[in-house]
């Protein structure tokens, strides 16, 4: 992991088109290497775009693959490289101005697109912030790690363990809380909502810490520009009338909006993640591997 560390260091010093070029390239030697990532990449999309040309499907996990590890190498770039060359990468459209947004307590949802790291940035180039962190197993990467994602501002880096009350604390001292609530944690806390039409553990956190802090929700979408030019990031509009009175609708009001978004950029939302990987009772595993699904993952 150290000598990776020190490759990715060295290439953040590469022009951004040519950096890119290189994660694609790498993407697609890995989209045909590793077959059990393909699977769950095609299941996923299987099973929200049911009506799609499996030829369309592959064409979009093929790109999945490219974007994701060229998002990897490109942390090089969010985690070394200057303030000046940062801001001139990316390319933010604000709703409103940050300091109004962080001015009251305030969660920026982000789903889990491939330059979600982005987002964060752009926050921490404006803000401190508090958000859910997950330890990573490699020492030296889980401090490069946190020491890339701190480097412009103190932020507040809480164990899902932990739970919401920390947040919650945090969020009272008027720091804004960066959320990723878009992943199948299993059943603690979630409900079935639909995610595409199938039943998804998702997550209730959202609106329970709204209604609990009484915060706006500001969705925060992270996207890769044309021609190799940066990334956009849009703070969408706040949330209206949200949470609302039920759960679950609010719950579902989240994945609703999740879904617009993808479909504007389809190859850049985590398919690879296993979403649907806690199912209702009953209901079979949909990431059974067989023979045929590894015959048209080669078209």
């Amino acid at each position: 992991m150290r000598f990776a560390l020190i490759l990715m260091w060295l290439l953040h010093w590469l022009p951004l088109p040519i950096l890119a070029r290189i994660g694609e390239g790498l993407g697609s030697l890995l989209f045909l290497t590793l077959r059990r990532r393909r699977h769950i990449c095609l299941t996923n999309l299987r099973l929200c775009f049911p009506d799609m040309p499996e030829a369309e499907r592959v064409k979009i996990t093929r790109r999945h693959f490219q974007v994701y590890v060229r998002s990897v190498l490109e942390r090089g770039i969010l985690w070394w490289s200057s303030e000046q060359r940062l801001r001139k990468l990316i390319h933010v459209n604000y709703s409103m101005p940050m300091t109004e947004m962080v001015s009251s307590p305030t969660i920026f949802m982000c789903p889990h697109f491939v330059s979600l790291d982005v987002a964060g940035v752009a926050v921490m180039l404006e803000s401190s912030l508090c958000s859910i962190y997950t330890t990573q197993r490699n020492k030296t990467f889980d401090k490069a790690l946190r020491q890339g994602r701190s480097r412009f501002r103190p932020v507040k880096l809480f164990s899902r363990a932990e739970g919401v009350k920390p947040i919650i604390r945090a969020m009272r001292d008027n720091l804004p809380f960066f959320m990723l609530p878009d992943m199948d944690f299993g059943r603690k806390d979630a409900e079935f909502v639909p995610f595409f039409g199938i039943p998804a553990a998702t997550l209730t956190a959202l609106p329970r810490i709204a209604a609990a802090t009484h915060a706006k929700v500001i969705p925060v979408i992270a996207s890769i520009r044309p021609g190799y030019d940066g990334w956009d990031v849009k703070f969408d509009q706040p949330w209206t009338d949200y949470p609302h009175e039920d759960i679950v609708s609010s719950t579902r009001h989240m994945n609703a909006y999740i879904e617009t978004e993808i479909l504007k950029m389809p190859a850049e939302y985590f398919w690879t993640h296993r979403r649907f990987k806690t199912r209702p009772e009953g209901e079979a595993n949909v990431y059974k591997e067989s023979k045929k699904n590894f015959q048209d993952t080669h078209q």
